[in-house]
């Protein structure tokens, strides 16, 4: 644990940022500004933690459960954009816009606690330790290239590939019993693609046997024909 001037409640926050891939390695005193007036909250399912358009005055770091990250679009679809686990940071991005405010709505999923990171006080530390600036610009650089792909993805990919590419992601992480962090409406609006559409490829997919499940619970048989899907688009970086 890196030991720091702080308050109990806020060492642990000093334990989990410094194992944190933007501020691994960061002094002591630096640290120590990145968490000033930093503070702790807990979170029941469902609570949100800010709104689209709120004025952006801190960004995130959950110590235990889940947040998702979302937006409307202007028909009133709900868009999950990420979903976030313990120890990871997120919002920080917003910390640098210009306008000051929240590109997207948080709220949690699960019984959560979250610690409360001030735009001030990252600002400072960004002045005082500029290695800690280019940290965020290689992070935050790297997600506009993700973006860049994704986007390039939507445009070019059919429904049947973008099902397969993200049914792949889940069981890289999950192995091959996939529980689908979004309902099927939520995953469609994810994916760009309608409720309708989706529910016929799974259904399909199980009646072929490459699939096997309902609701959020999925199983998957051939994972060679999802891998068929999606090698075509895979960029080599």
């Amino acid at each position: 644990m890196i030991k720091v001037n702080l308050s109990p409640k806020l060492e642990n926050a000093a334990d989990l940022l410094g194992k944190h891939r933007l501020f691994n390695g960061l002094p002591v005193c630096i640290m120590e500004t990145v968490l000033e007036n930093a503070h702790l909250q807990r979170y029941c399912p469902e609570q949100q933690l800010f709104n689209e358009g709120e004025r952006a005055a801190c960004y995130f770091l959950i110590e235990s459960g889940q947040v998702e990250v979302f937006r409307y679009s202007l028909d009133g679809d709900e868009r999950v954009f990420s979903i976030f686990d313990a120890s990871q940071v997120f919002a920080e991005t917003a910390m640098f816009m210009p306008h000051g405010r929240y590109p997207m709505s948080a709220r949690v999923r699960t019984d959560s606690v979250v610690y409360h990171l001030k735009r001030d006080a990252l600002h400072r530390a960004c002045h005082q330790w500029p290695e800690l600036a280019m940290s965020l610009l290689a992070s935050m650089s790297l997600n506009v290239y993700r973006q860049i792909n994704q986007v390039e993805w939507i445009t070019a990919s059919s429904a049947p590939e973008r099902l397969a590419s993200y049914l792949l992601e889940q069981q890289h992480k999950q192995g091959n019993k996939v529980e689908l962090p979004l309902n099927q409406r939520q995953l469609a609006s994810h994916l760009g693609i309608r409720a309708e559409t989706l529910s016929r490829l799974l259904n399909e997919w199980q009646h072929k046997g490459y699939v096997t499940g309902k609701r959020k619970e999925w199983h998957i048989n051939n994972n060679a024909f999802l891998q068929m899907l999606t090698n075509a688009a895979k960029r080599s970086f």
